[in-house]
């Protein structure tokens, strides 16, 4: 029996699957053909021998399909796809694998896919995509170039997902298959931005701007050209880098992608021509939420409540983004001093990302309000609501009564969440830290070594308690062993450099100690490490920059607990900021 006597109907099945080639499947739920719609036969293709042992578990997939048991015909399909090496089958393989988000199987079958169609743009894409989602870019390469030589658009971009991720020798790999593809297609302008994109991410941003020129003279506006080219210039001090976006959106007002993404670069330096950007989108998108959206977080960020309410209430009357429109009118009300009227927002917030934010701002409202009972109501509410989130609840809570200084009530708690979950890490760090706030060390010592039993690399453990050591213990060398442990784990981590700098002070190395602090300052200027950094600097005699440093973070927050405990420890009764 042919092969393609079983094939032609399983490709005809693909055609109902996708309405033309590299179709979104993942919109499209998978369906046997009915014999009756079948399409007519196409042109006639080789014949080879077909395995009769293939038939009865390919008509099983099939029947499986009909039966909508995805699952069963992915497994059998992915046993038979390389045993019949045929194309049609690799691409149904990869299609149904995608449709059920089966990342691994859809990449083995694209894969085979690849090889038996060699010039298919739509396997060679599918398998570029999923390699690059999956770290292997390398392997991806050579699967983009053959788009570009097929004459399709072919994303070399992509390609640098990673890069900085990727060992030495696979770097230079990377910039050698570019520039190779380069040379072989010398007019190919994805090939010019990405190698600008290798420049810079190799560090060289004055050959990535120059390449860019290359990539304007065949494409003037060439979105991801310009953005680039503005943030490589930005970075440059330019007093203008933004100056060929301005141009492009000239020429093409309508581009409304490229406006949007100028509107979102703005938004780091230029509040106001950020929000001059969005109300143009918006006046010609006015019911697009997004927009709403960002426009009622611009004029939030500049003090304009009412604008910013007036978004938000549009999004709602939309009924679009909900949850984030009733969030931020919280916000605005908790800003307004309106804290019921916040808590009525906050109640309206049912799922997404600002979800337990919310619950967790009703809770300290009510806290700070001086109602406990509401406030553990509200709680005990949610927790049994969302059995899946009743440990991140207990944590929740009890971090608020601690943070109002409900120190007993934190630990009450926190030990009714442990007896639930006794081995959860931030139910023992949170009754760690409330242990040190109680000046009980040992059960502080205690939760974070169990966590350290079980999870030795937690670097957060180890420097909570290497510091704890540190500051409030004579162990020093026992401190510094852990702090080190964690700062190999995170180098850069600011909380960890000032734990260094820290313990090195209670040794007497100064000079060491101050290098970690400058670090740990630059990365992170808050109070407690401007009162450590200041406390080192006074002892070795530099005064008045320890004075600057504690005056300008006194600005910051006046009561901080550990910055005025310095000042007091020290005697320094009268400080004041150095800045005018």
């Amino acid at each position: 029996m042919p092969l393609r006597l079983l094939v032609l109907p399983i490709l005809a099945f693909l055609a109902a699957c996708a309405s033309a080639p590299g179709a979104d499947v993942a919109n499209q739920a998978p369906q046997a053909v009915e014999v009756a719609e079948a399409p007519p036969p196409p042109p006639p293709v080789s014949e080879r021998p077909f395995p009769a042992e293939s038939l009865y578990p390919l008509l099983s997939a099939e029947f499986a399909l009909r039966r909508r048991e995805y699952e069963s015909a992915l497994g059998q399909y992915m046993t038979l796809a390389p045993e019949l090496r045929d194309a049609g089958i690799s691409a149904h393989t990869t299609r149904l694998a995608q449709y059920l988000n089966r990342e691994p199987e859809a990449l083995e079958a694209a894969l085979l896919w690849t090889e038996l169609a060699p010039e298919s743009v739509e396997a060679n894409s599918t398998a570029a995509n999923l390699l690059v989602r999956r770290g292997r870019t390398l392997e991806a390469a050579p699967l983009v170039a053959a788009i570009a030589r097929a004459g399709e658009d072919a994303n070399f971009p992509m390609l640098l997902s990673g890069f900085r991720r990727l060992p030495p020798e696979q770097q230079s790999q990377m910039v050698t298959a570019i520039n190779s593809y380069a040379a072989e297609m010398p007019d190919n302008t994805q090939l010019m931005l990405t190698q600008a994109l290798l420049l810079e991410e190799l560090g060289k941003p004055d050959a990535s701007l120059e390449k860019l020129q290359q990539v304007f003279a065949n494409e003037p506006y060439q979105a991801q050209a310009l953005l680039v080219e503005a943030r490589l210039l930005t970075a440059a001090g330019s007093r203008r880098p933004f100056r060929r976006i301005e141009s492009a959106l000239e020429a093409q007002p309508e581009n409304t992608r490229l406006r949007l993404q100028y509107a979102r670069l703005l938004t780091q330096d230029d509040i106001d021509g950020a929000k001059e950007q969005f109300e143009i989108l918006n006046a010609n998108a006015p019911q697009d939420a997004d927009l709403l959206f960002s426009l009622a977080l611009i004029n939030r960020e500049m003090d304009d409540p009412g604008a910013a309410k007036q978004y938000l209430k549009e999004m709602l009357a939309l009924g679009e983004r909900t949850d984030e429109a009733n969030y931020y009118l919280g916000r605005l009300a908790e800003d307004e001093g309106e804290p019921q009227q916040a808590i009525s927002y906050y109640q309206k917030v049912m799922t997404g990302r600002d979800y337990l934010s919310a619950k967790q701002r009703i809770g300290r409202i009510l806290i700070e309000d001086g109602e406990l009972e509401k406030s553990q109501a509200h709680f005990a509410s949610l927790r049994a609501a969302n059995p899946e989130q009743r440990e991140q609840f207990f944590a929740i809570e009890a971090e608020l009564l601690s943070n109002a200084d409900q120190l007993d009530s934190s630990l009450a708690l926190l030990n009714l969440g442990l007896e639930e979950y006794p081995d959860s890490t931030a139910l023992l760090y949170s009754r760690s830290m409330v242990g040190e706030k109680q000046n009980d060390l040992v059960l502080m010592e205690s939760d974070l070594r169990q966590i350290l039993a079980r999870e030795p690399d937690n670097a957060t453990a180890l420097n909570a308690l290497g510091y704890t050591l540190a500051n409030r213990t004579d162990r020093y060398d026992e401190a510094l062993e852990l702090i080190s442990r964690a700062l190999e784990l995170q180098p850069g981590e600011p909380a960890i450099l000032d734990s260094m700098g820290w313990v090195l002070y209670r040794q007497g190395r100064y000079d060491e100690s101050i290098t970690y602090l400058r670090q740990a300052f630059a990365e992170f200027p808050d109070p407690e490490v401007a009162a450590h950094l200041g406390e080192v600097l006074w002892v070795t005699g530099d005064t008045e920059a320890a004075l600057k440093i504690w005056g300008d973070a006194l600005d910051e927050d006046p009561q901080h607990k550990v910055l005025t405990a310095t000042l007091e420890r020290l005697g320094i009764t009268a400080l004041t900021s150095a800045s005018p």
